[in-house]
């Protein structure tokens, strides 16, 4: 049974006539437009009420993400995408009770402003999407046969239609600057085959490590107070790191994979094992030290973040004060 607001996100599509898929991206690039009026006409007695609606439109798009995670068994992202709405709602409150935005506030809307606008600019043209995922299975291959792990090579660029079987992007009559159809999850992909044709994986925009890259677009980029070269050497440093980072990662999920096709734990097969589990903990616990590295460069980056979470901190005390005493 579907979930009350994607189900009622999904009717109001059918009865205007659009797509999920082109629904949704309307739904996030509402929320990046309200966002970014807040960020950029800060002194506008409006700006916290373009905020609210901005971090709500937000906090539904990533929401409406948790279903395909809990179909694909990721529980970290379930976590995250099942609760960006009610967090978002909480940022909006915040918003609308602040006639004076907090300085570590506006950083936060224009952190998700930079940080989406790019990334979906990125995911809705097709020819940038694509060069993006043939750049990540290029590397991955270079990376394999560089440290002698085997003999692999990458197919054919596929697309993933909606309701219809895969073909490969040269037989795909669908307009190549612009994404203006509905696809399947997987979108464009390219399969990787080890020496005796046998598909290993496949890699989809996701595997591009480009989310962990936009967040720090997103976080050096909207501090205002700093100049651009100190924002620029911190791109510098974050950026290509999490790019080699990522190699190493899909380097390693694909050798695990074809070396041990028949490890399971609990009825996890390694492929999952490596991308939904450890992959993801290694990967959150290297952007942690990526964070902690850039505060000595940016410690207006750490005063922010340091802000926005402290009403956590503070509403955890109270939990745990309140069970104390009781």
């Amino acid at each position: 049974m579907e979930e009350p607001i994607g189900l009622l996100v999904s009717k109001i599509g059918e009865q205007i006539g659009v797509n999920s898929m082109a629904l949704e991206l309307g739904i996030i690039m509402i929320g990046a437009l309200f966002l970014g009026l807040g960020f950029h006409r800060k002194k506008d007695s409006k700006s916290r009420y373009y905020a609210a609606l901005g971090w709500i439109f937000t906090g539904l798009y990533f929401y409406l993400q948790s279903a395909h995670y809990v179909e694909i068994s990721d529980p970290v992202l379930v976590l995250m995408t099942a609760s960006a709405l009610p967090g978002s709602i909480a940022l909006a409150i915040w918003e609308i009770k602040n006639e004076n935005t907090p300085d570590a506030l506006q950083w936060l809307r224009g952190c998700f402003t930079w940080a989406v606008v790019p990334y979906f600019v990125i995911f809705s043209v097709p020819y940038l999407n694509m060069a993006l995922i043939q750049l990540t299975a290029e590397s991955t291959e270079l990376m394999l046969e560089f440290c002698g792990l085997g003999n692999y090579h990458i197919g054919e660029m596929m697309v993933a239609r909606d309701g219809a079987p895969d073909i490969p992007v040269s037989e795909w009559d669908g307009n190549k600057w612009i994404l203006t159809e509905s696809l399947a999850e997987e979108g464009f992909y390219v399969q990787f085959f080890d020496s005796e044709g046998m598909v290993i994986v496949q890699f989809i925009m996701a595997c591009s490590g480009l989310q962990s890259m936009i967040i720090f677009v997103g976080a050096i980029g909207a501090l205002s107070s700093v100049s651009w070269k100190r924002r620029a050497r911190g791109l510098l440093i974050a950026l290509p790191t999490i790019y080699v980072l990522n190699m190493f990662r899909n380097a390693g999920i694909v050798w695990l994979t074809e070396s041990y096709p028949n490890w399971s734990l609990m009825g996890i097969e390694m492929f999952d094992f490596t991308h939904s589990y450890a992959a993801k903990a290694i990967s959150l616990f290297a952007m942690f030290l990526m964070a902690i590295a850039l505060f000595d460069l940016l410690p207006e980056l750490h005063k922010h973040i340091m802000k926005i979470i402290n009403p956590i901190f503070d509403v955890a005390e109270k939990i745990t004060g309140t069970n104390k005493s009781s």
